[in-house]
């Protein structure tokens, strides 16, 4: 029951940054395209986390998490590991996130230590440590994350 309140949550999130930007049809198809990503990614909160894992049934760390999410959903293979996925894709300002675009931390004290996927509303889904046990959704805003704010990336999906 809890997965799928924060699930409707972020559904009428991201609906209404879709009607924010109603007239801009580059940030339409962007939309559109990245949907499945951003569908699937929430689809897989309360899953659980493993070091080193990318399985969502056996679990998966941050990198696992957000490589397995694209490969499923977009067919798109990234790196098992959040500095060498950093490197992709375009580096993208924090005011023109878009859901489906990568946030990354530092949460090792090394820069690009975590990462997660932008849900829209400055909310993260992110494979996040054992403490917390599971894929989960949080806050950017939340003084712990953006203290740790490295900046994000889009990959291109088609």
């Amino acid at each position: 029951m809890q997965r799928f309140l924060i699930c409707a949550a972020l559904c009428l999130g991201l609906a209404w940054q879709v009607s924010a930007h109603a007239g801009d049809s580059l940030s339409e198809s962007l939309i559109k395209a990245t949907q499945p990503v951003l569908d699937y990614a929430l689809n897989l909160i309360g899953s659980p986390y493993k070091f080193g894992g990318s399985d969502p049934d056996k679990g998966m760390d941050c990198s696992g998490y957000v490589q397995h999410v694209y490969k499923q959903s977009a067919g798109i293979n990234l790196p098992h590991n959040a500095k060498q996925i950093s490197e992709r894709g375009e580096t993208i300002p924090t005011e023109e996130l878009k859901p489906g675009d990568l946030v990354f931390f530092n949460t090792m004290r090394k820069a690009f230590s975590h990462v997660g996927i932008y849900a829209g509303d400055d909310k993260f889904v992110h494979a996040a440590s054992t403490r917390s046990g599971t894929v989960t959704v949080s806050n950017m805003k939340e003084t712990y994350w953006a203290k740790r704010f490295d900046g994000a990336r889009r990959i291109e999906v088609k």
